[in-house]
C-alpha cells in the first residue's frame, strides 16, 4: 500500500511513501487514503488530517509506469480518484496538505481540495494531464478555477506548465508558503493550531466555505469522469503514456 499512517496529538498523518517513484499513487494507495480520511471524520481522537509525502516529491500523480499502462485505467480508476476528492471535501475534520515537493496530476487535485495547503518554496503544482492525452480530473477543473480564475486555470491545464509554489501562493492557490528550512516548523505550528481548535466550529466553517465556493465540484467530477473515460480509449492517451515511459515527446494525432 505504501501509505504510512500515524496518529499523534490529535493529528492523523497520512504519508505517501514511495519515494523511489516520487510517491506515484497506485490504486491501492488512493483507496487507502480515501478510507482513512472518511474514517477520520467519525473519530473523536482525530482533530486534523495531514496528507504529505516522503522524499523529494509530494506525489507525481497516478502511477502510469510500465508497458501498456493505459490498459490499467478504466472507469474504476476515475471512481477511486473521485472518492478521494469527495472524502477530503466532505470530511468534517480539517484536512491539511503538507506539500513537500512537486504535486502533479490527481495528487495536485487532492492537495488543492484540502482546506489548508502548505508548500515549500521549492515545491510546484502541475496539472500534467495534457502531457499524456488526458484532461484534468480530481475536481481540479472546478477547484483551480475557483481559486485562481479561468485564465490561470486554462494555462495550467492546457499547457501543463508547473506553477511554482511562490507563484501559487501569490495567486491564491495555496494558503501558506515557507522557505524550505522553515517548512517543517510551519507545518507543525499549523497542525497544532487546528488540533486545538473548536471542532464543531471548524466543521461548520469548512462546510459553509465549500458550499459557497465549490458549487460546481460535483458536476465537475462527473464531467471529468465521463470525459476521461472516453479519452482512456483513444490512441492519443496510449501514445502519451507510452511516450512518458519511453522518455520521449508524444506525437498526438487526434485519434
Amino acid at each position: 500500500m505504501d501509505l504510512d499512517i500515524d496518529l499523534r496529538d490529535g493529528a492523523l498523518w497520512l504519508t505517501m511513501n514511495r519515494p523511489e517513484v516520487f510517491n506515484a499513487m497506485s490504486g491501492e494507495m488512493c483507496v487507502a487514503l480515501a478510507e482513512q480520511i472518511r474514517d477520520a471524520g467519525a473519530r473523536d481522537d482525530v482533530r486534523v488530517v495531514v496528507i504529505t509525502g516522503t522524499g523529494a516529491a509530494f506525489s507525481t500523480g497516478a502511477d502510469i509506469s510500465g508497458d501498456n499502462a493505459i490498459d490499467r485505467f478504466d472507469v474504476v480508476a476515475m471512481d477511486v480518484a473521485n472518492a478521494l476528492i469527495r472524502a477530503i471535501v466532505d470530511c468534517p475534520t480539517p484536512v491539511l496538505a503538507a506539500v513537500n515537493g512537486i504535486a502533479a496530476g490527481v495528487s495536485a487535485s487532492a492537495a488543492l481540495a484540502s482546506d489548508i495547503i502548505v508548500a515549500k518554496e521549492s515545491a510546484a503544482f502541475l496539472l500534467a494531464f495534457a502531457r499524456v492525452g488526458f484532461m484534468p480530473d480530481g475536481g481540479s477543473s472546478a477547484s483551480v478555477a475557483a481559486s485562481i480564475g479561468r485564465a490561470r486555470a486554462m494555462r495550467m491545464a492546457l499547457l501543463a506548465e508547473p506553477m511554482p509554489a511562490t507563484e501559487a501562493y501569490a495567486a491564491g492557490l495555496i494558503t501558506h508558503l515557507a522557505p524550505d528550512t522553515e517548512y517543517d516548523e510551519l507545518v507543525t505550528t499549523l497542525v497544532r493550531r487546528l488540533a486545538a481548535g473548536a471542532p464543531l466550529a471548524q466543521t461548520a466553517t469548512k462546510r459553509a466555505i465549500n458550499a459557497a465556493t465549490l458549487t460546481e465540484l460535483d458536476h465537475a467530477l462527473e464531467r471529468e469522469r465521463s470525459g476521461q473515460v472516453v479519452l482512456m480509449r483513444t490512441d492519443d492517451a496510449r501514445e502519451g503514456m507510452n511516450a512518458f515511459n519511453e522518455h520521449r515527446k508524444p506525437v498526438f494525432r487526434g485519434q
